[in-house]
């Protein structure tokens, strides 16, 4: 299971052995022919006033994590051992419907995009303001008071309440989503690609304000991208995941340095740097073939058909997610034998 040292904070979240397979039906019956492992065993720690980031290709299984985590899908098995604020700890993945709505208050999500995640049937104080009438906080003057405050606290004026989402740039959008999640005070905040959609200056202005909310709030996220040159602004430890399994945990400064994971090295080898002599010199890493299949996975090794440094030991024998340093978490068989190029 993988751990932060004993001098790091407490831990708020623990995900142990977390599965979730989607079953495949065929047939006129629509029996179940197989599976597909959106999420095959994985678990990792995240700590309180952390960021903990969350990396892989398109499909690999980052997103299912986080909705699994919100419980927006049912768990197949595992545990999500929650601390709540008074102290209390539960299991979300045990948690019934009524208990969930009370989870809501300390734990929220922020989606990709922001055109697709806010009603534009709803003013913005109605978006904002649900999550306060829901849980019965605020109503009236009081919720307009509280909306206004919000918008505040994202750099938004509250004169626009009384608008449509319609009427709002991208980024201002994601603001109004990142303003419904801080109004119920919560502790957890599951960002899910939340920048991605958004221009490079006001994915950059974003990132700031999160990182700003983080201080202000106390607020522990998870923060989920195919953006290694994001990720590595904001996060303070990387998992790097591939078809449903987490193949490196680290502290982001030592993954970055120090890759112990083939796949690692690929994709920090993608990573843009705007120095123009630093690409002349980068060698790319082009990976050979597609992602593996997780409804039917290769043998051993998700990563060997793929892997410029594969052997028959990684073809026949699946690797254990392993602790080969302090917090640096691997599934490699060669992890201490491969010398691996990081971002220099």
């Amino acid at each position: 299971m993988p751990e932060l040292s004993a001098k790091q904070t407490e831990p708020l979240l623990e995900v142990k052995h977390l599965k979730k397979y989607f079953p495949v039906k065929k047939g006129f019956l629509q029996r179940v022919v197989g599976h597909v492992k959106a999420v095959d065993d994985v678990s990792f720690t995240i700590h309180k006033g952390e960021t903990f980031g969350l990396v892989g290709e398109s499909g690999s299984g980052k997103s299912t994590t986080a909705r699994l985590i919100l419980r927006g899908y049912g768990v197949t098995s595992g545990s999500l051992r929650f601390t709540r604020p008074d102290g209390s700890v539960v299991d979300i993945a045990q948690l019934n419907k009524g208990e969930l709505k009370a989870l809501r208050r300390d734990v929220q999500m922020i989606f990709q995009d922001p055109f697709s995640s806010l009603n534009p049937r709803m003013t913005v104080l109605q978006i904002v303001g649900e999550p306060l009438t829901v849980h019965n906080i605020a109503d009236g003057s009081e919720l307009v008071d509280r909306v206004a405050q919000l918008l505040r606290d994202v750099g938004l004026r509250p004169e626009i309440m009384n608008r449509y989402p319609h009427a709002f740039s991208g980024g201002q959008r994601q603001r109004i989503s990142i303003a419904r999640a801080l109004a119920l005070n919560p502790s957890f905040i599951a960002a899910d690609e939340a920048v991605s959609a958004l221009d490079v200056s006001v994915a950059a202005q974003n990132l700031n304000l999160l990182k700003d909310l983080q201080d202000e709030h106390n607020l522990t996220y998870l923060f989920i991208t195919h953006d290694l040159s994001t990720v590595q602004h904001i996060s303070d430890r990387l998992a790097v995941m591939y078809v449903g399994q987490l193949v490196e945990i680290a502290d982001t400064e030592t993954l970055f340095n120090n890759p112990l994971h083939p796949y690692t090295e690929a994709l920090l080898s993608a990573v843009p740097r705007p120095d123009p002599d630093f690409a002349l010199k980068k060698k790319r890493i082009v990976l050979k073939g597609d992602v593996a299949d997780p409804s039917n996975p290769p043998s051993g090794c998700y990563f060997h058909p793929r892997c410029n440094y594969a052997t028959d030991e990684c073809k026949a024998k699946t690797p254990e997610f392993r602790e080969v340093g302090e917090g640096h978490w691997v599934r490699c068989h060669h992890a201490e034998t491969l010398e691996l190029a990081g971002v220099e």
